[in-house]
């Protein structure tokens, strides 16, 4: 990072920039270029892999940060600041800053719950890539990478509602935090995207020399609400599957008309012509 930056953007992936069923982002081009010109760093925040986002980036030419797995770490490609952050270790050419156990911590637990909810869930480990492409239409190779998780592990649960409360209880209980997303429920450590919004958002301030940085989130599901509401703004994008999620905040909210990649363009252009007069 050679010059201050003073702006940034945080942003979900699946069912924001990316469609919910396509996973396409072809409509978000435009507003994805008006950030490169401006120098607004994209920092994509995901319950995706580091080998899911690895991919994206390639394919956005982008070079920033990203959070994964719901917060649970943040990788930073090595001298990208001018020194190391704290509490950061260096590994494969990234700085990783990380909040949340091993995946087998909580493959640990969910096999200890079987018995209690026999047939009641499945998980991207039991399912196999096979399995995950059934769930997700996803091809061989990405589901392969979305398998391919160090700190979480999702679950799709397959029986009623009632006894997913109790479920979701039981895994809180043995210290798990669950983030809900468009799909799955997400079984991790105690992390979430806002914590991880915030300490990378303050790496930034220090690389900057800077007191503050006017921030986005963008996002269209629960598991984005902690970074909706610590972000300076935040765009809810619209969904085709579910309500936006619910905010206790009220001013900075985008709320876009249209879904997925169409909406997160909508509140990205809103929110640069707010604090840019960028068209």
């Amino acid at each position: 990072m050679s010059t201050p930056v003073t702006r940034l953007v945080f942003s979900d992936l699946d069912g924001s920039l990316l469609d919910h069923y396509s996973y396409r982002y072809e409509a978000a081009k435009p507003q994805l270029e008006a950030l490169e010109r401006e120098g607004i760093p994209l920092i994509l925040v995901s319950s995706k892999t580091r080998a899911e986002i690895l991919t994206l980036r390639t394919e956005l030419a982008n070079r920033h940060p990203f959070i994964v797995e719901n917060g649970a770490a943040v990788f930073i490609p090595s001298d990208y600041f001018q020194e190391q952050p704290a509490d950061t270790t260096e590994r494969e050419g990234y700085w990783v800053w990380e909040m949340a156990p091993p995946r087998s911590q909580w493959l640990a637990l969910l096999e200890e719950l079987d018995p209690e909810f026999p047939g009641c869930f499945d998980s991207f480990s039991r399912a196999g890539v096979a399995g995950i492409m059934s769930m997700t239409g996803l091809t061989e190779s990405q589901a392969a990478a979305a398998n391919q998780r160090e700190y979480s592990e999702p679950v799709r649960w397959l029986a009623a509602p009632e006894k997913e409360a109790q479920f979701i209880q039981r895994l809180q209980e043995a210290g798990a935090t669950v983030a809900r997303g468009g799909r799955f429920i997400a079984v991790s450590g105690l992390c979430d995207k806002g914590k991880a919004l915030i300490w990378l958002r303050n790496q930034y301030q220090l690389a900057s020399g800077l007191t503050s940085v006017e921030d986005l989130a963008i996002g269209d599901s629960a598991n984005d609400a902690p970074m909706l509401e610590v972000a300076g703004s935040a765009v809810l994008v619209r969904s085709p599957v579910h309500d936006y999620p619910t905010l206790a905040r009220s001013r900075g909210v985008i709320y876009s008309d249209h879904y997925g990649p169409e909406g997160w363009a909508e509140g990205v252009s809103a929110w640069l012509q707010a604090n840019s007069n960028i068209t």
